[in-house]
């Protein structure tokens, strides 16, 4: 019997607001830059890169490049993404 690959996008599974905060939440406990602009490009993808490129003014090649996981967004295209999403930045203080 042959086996059978098959190809898993995350972005599929990112059906409610609720699994994207938990996603990006997730994603951003991380602390890693690259990760965490993939995460954004795969949110982006679940909410239509296409939709999303309008919201932000941003082109859609543009946005696929930035968050890839090779990536580097800058911090206006991460803020324009995340509000276009329905998310924002915020900070918590934490004991270090």
């Amino acid at each position: 019997m042959a086996e059978q690959i098959f190809d898993f996008d995350p972005a599929e599974l990112l059906d409610s607001d609720e699994a994207i905060e938990t996603f990006i939440t997730e994603a951003l406990q991380t602390g890693d830059a690259k990760f965490i602009a993939s995460a954004l490009g795969v949110v982006a993808r679940a909410k239509s890169m296409s939709k999303i490129a309008k919201e932000t003014g941003l082109a859609r090649e543009h946005l696929y490049k930035a968050l890839s996981e090779n990536g580097n967004p800058t911090l206006e295209t991460t803020l324009a993404v995340m509000k276009a999403i329905g998310l924002e930045l915020t900070t918590r203080h934490h004991a270090i």
